[in-house]
């Protein structure tokens, strides 16, 4: 199910063999920084450089003698580059690589992730502008209100992800840190250089100060941002499930030819796209949950963190790309009915006007109190008896004493609900330049 709508490239990142290339990489580089300065011979930098290579099934097999991932990665490399091998690793612990290189790949994964936000956001730009105008009703405490435009609905998503690609964009600079600093990080045995160097090479930022890991808040950061996401994502797909309800059947679905929705009933055409989305934001979130936890680690180190995070940094972002890209899918893809939305705004028979007429009727001196309840025993009338709002008004003497046929008519206009849909529209899309001259330019502003 996940290779569906996961790009080959996110499970490449987390694959045994990308992952070692780093770790080769990073004692590669660490290699170059010490033979600029004189620790390294040139000719065993040149040995180093030409033979370091490994096998991902010979680390493995030696892992299973050293019960130490590293270790076993270096005795590897060791075997093809012979006695230049001694200057690998030299002065470095096992976190220098595994920190460095774990950032290395999240920095990966977040360019992935980045782009997948960059392609929502153009479908939901796409969809808000082709139903910018298509009338529905909003509904809170999921009871009609009043009305608004599902265009202004995407429109409203637009600016979450917009939201969304900015603290991704901030997650993955939290997390570019890469250190070599040695076993507490006093750089006991290796000179700031070097780790200025590697990270330099890598696309990384040196962590000002670490311990023998990097401090695990960037990490927490890094995966609560991915919740915050997922979240997002299932507040779409939940506000689809809603909206395909057989009673609602506003939107839905695609449903593809040869389809099935359920094993004993023909008829049913399931959301289970969006249900699949929300389920997957339960897991999102929950890995945030224990990179939290990880935040407060014994003394300088402690290896409880480790074994949280070979799950949780591939889980997460393997899963946060596949809950991208299958809510594109979904969102590219539904199924729209105007017409039913439209039936959907009449079903309550004008009742969706009541705070136009309150509003109106303390226009004329009246209090907001005795409006309210002018216009709520009518109301009430209508839920009870199911009678028409506007006609209960029109007998009411109270208001029409107060109220003309036509200002009462006036209170009913639904365009009037709509009126600044431009406006809103104008504050989403519009960039920052834009939005800035046109309020400078404002006579209201200052």
């Amino acid at each position: 199910m996940i290779s569906r709508y996961t790009r080959p490239e996110m499970g490449r990142i987390w694959t045994d063999e990308n992952r070692l290339k780093k770790w080769l990489r990073i004692e590669i580089l660490a290699c170059e920084a010490l033979a600029e300065m004189g620790e390294i011979p040139p000719q065993a930098l040149k040995e180093i450089k030409e033979k370091a290579r490994f096998d991902v099934e010979r680390v493995a097999e030696i892992e299973k003698v050293t019960k130490h991932d590293v270790v076993a990665f270096l005795t590897a490399v060791a075997e093809n580059v012979g006695e230049a091998s001694r200057y690998i690793h030299f002065g470095l612990t096992s976190s220098d690589i595994l920190d460095t290189s774990l950032a290395f790949l999240l920095k990966e994964a977040s360019e992935l992730i980045i782009e997948d936000i960059r392609n929502l956001l153009s479908v939901l730009k796409d969809k808000a502008s082709a139903y910018k105008d298509t009338v529905m009703i909003g509904r809170s405490h999921g009871i009609h209100a009043e009305p608004i435009t599902f265009g202004l609905k995407m429109a409203l998503w637009y600016d979450e992800m917009r939201r969304n690609l900015t603290r991704m964009e901030r997650a993955k600079e939290a997390i570019s840190y890469g250190k070599i600093s040695g076993a507490v990080g006093t750089f006991g045995h290796i000179p700031p250089f070097v780790e200025d160097y590697v990270c330099r090479k890598c696309g990384l930022k040196p962590s000002p100060i670490s311990t023998q890991i990097i401090q695990r808040d960037h990490h927490a950061e890094f995966f609560s941002t991915l919740a915050i996401i997922a979240s997002s994502i299932e507040k779409f797909a939940v506000e689809i499930r809603h909206l395909q309800r057989t009673e609602v059947l506003e939107a839905e679905e695609f449903f593809t030819k040869g389809q099935k929705g359920s094993s004993a009933m023909p008829h049913k055409r399931n959301p289970i796209l969006s249900e699949n989305l929300c389920g997957l934001a339960r897991l999102v979130r929950a890995n945030s949950l224990t990179a939290l936890e990880n935040i407060p680690l014994w003394h300088e180190r402690d290896i409880s963190h480790s074994s949280v995070e070979r799950v949780i940094a591939p889980d997460s972002t393997i899963l946060l790309d596949y809950m991208l890209n299958r809510a594109i899918n979904i969102i590219d893809k539904l199924l729209v009915y105007p017409d039913n939305m439209m039936r959907n705004v009449e079903k309550t028979k004008g009742l969706i006007f009541s705070e136009g007429l309150m509003l109106e009727l303390t226009k004329r001196k009246i209090s907001r109190e005795e409006a309210y309840a002018m216009v709520q025993r009518n109301a009430m009338r209508v839920w009870e008896e199911e009678t028409d709002f506007k006609e209960e008004v029109l007998k009411d003497p109270d208001i029409t004493k107060v109220l003309s046929h036509e200002e009462i008519e006036e209170c009913f206009d639904l365009k009037s609900h709509l009126r600044h849909v431009d406006e809103i529209f104008k504050r989403v899309f519009e960039d920052n330049t834009q939005k800035r001259k046109r309020v400078e330019n404002d006579p209201h502003f200052g």
